[in-house]
């Protein structure tokens, strides 16, 4: 007779506090056995997961609203009744985080997707958020009351300035990349904790999608299965961007279509210089360690 080997399960190390995010949040919260958090750094393909597994759990169904049904937990600026109304879903829950593992509560009851994407990429992509919020959105993060550490200040003019400022601080002016990668590569080995890549979702959406529901214990049949990755398609969801925006898109400058943007990669390419290129290759090397690095930029399954 063998034993099942014991997990030494994380515990949550710190807090983080800044002007998105307010961590504490997850130290009352009441995991169920079937919870899924979606954790990136940012502008890694949240909410694209977040689709994804809102299809898997719904069966394809046409008109589900993510952000509603699946709501960034640890914004700080979150309404409590969306947080209870989490609490009180009758469905299984699936809910994101843009935290650190060491700043999160790693449940054995819950599984968490956490999504890579090359930090060119997402801090490309996260100078097309930023620089279309409306100016309302910056006041409303700064001076809702809570708020700890610096400003949230509009981006640079120009996106090669703000990548170079991205790179200089990191991640500036959101929180800190590289620890929130190298946190999550740490917990690979966990039965309930898997690693996917932006990368490998664009190349292969169906085998993609399947991979996520074999990892949540999702079967459905193939009609079902189909629909599903159709309404996870980037045209299914730029078509139907309200459903995929917070606030329907109303924070941004043009509306959900402008949050729902490219969902391409290497438009960073051209702009950087050799150097600048080099110099993130050295520095993803040096945080994250060779394969995480290879990883980070590329893709493929690590689990």
């Amino acid at each position: 007779m063998t034993t099942a080997p014991v997990i030494a399960w994380p515990q949550k190390a710190r807090e983080m506090h800044n002007h998105h995010m307010d961590s504490t949040v997850w130290n009352s919260f009441d995991f169920r056995g079937d919870d899924v958090i979606v954790a990136t750094w940012a502008k890694s393909g949240t909410t694209w997961t977040q689709q994804i597994v809102a299809q898997l759990i719904h069966h394809g169904a046409e008109d589900i609203n993510v952000p509603m049904l699946s709501p960034w937990l640890d914004l700080r600026i979150m309404p409590k009744e969306a947080i209870e109304a989490v609490k009180q879903q009758p469905h299984r829950r699936a809910v994101k985080t843009h935290l650190p593992a060491d700043a999160m509560v790693i449940s054995p009851k819950a599984k968490y997707l956490y999504i890579g994407r090359d930090g060119r990429d997402a801090a490309w992509s996260a100078y097309n958020h930023l620089a279309n919020f409306r100016p309302e959105v910056f006041d409303m993060f700064n001076n809702t009351p809570g708020r700890v550490g610096p400003q949230l200040k509009p981006p640079s003019e120009s996106v090669h300035e703000f990548y170079r400022e991205w790179f200089a601080w990191d991640g500036y002016p959101l929180w800190p990349f590289w620890e929130n990668v190298r946190s999550w590569w740490n917990l690979r080995h966990l039965p309930n904790v898997m690693l996917i890549h932006f990368n490998d979702m664009k190349r292969d959406l169906g085998g993609s999608v399947r991979r996520i529901a074999g990892f949540l214990g999702i079967t459905l049949d193939e009609a079902t299965m189909a629909r599903v990755v159709e309404h996870s398609s980037f045209d299914w969801m730029k078509q139907h961007a309200h459903l995929a925006a917070p606030m329907g898109g109303a924070i941004w400058e043009g509306g959900a279509g402008t949050f729902i943007n490219k969902g391409t990669n290497g438009r960073w390419q051209g702009t950087l210089t050799a150097d600048e290129i080099a110099a993130y290759d050295a520095r993803a090397k040096e945080e994250l360690g060779p394969d995480c690095a290879a990883w980070l930029e590329r893709g493929t399954a690590t689990n």
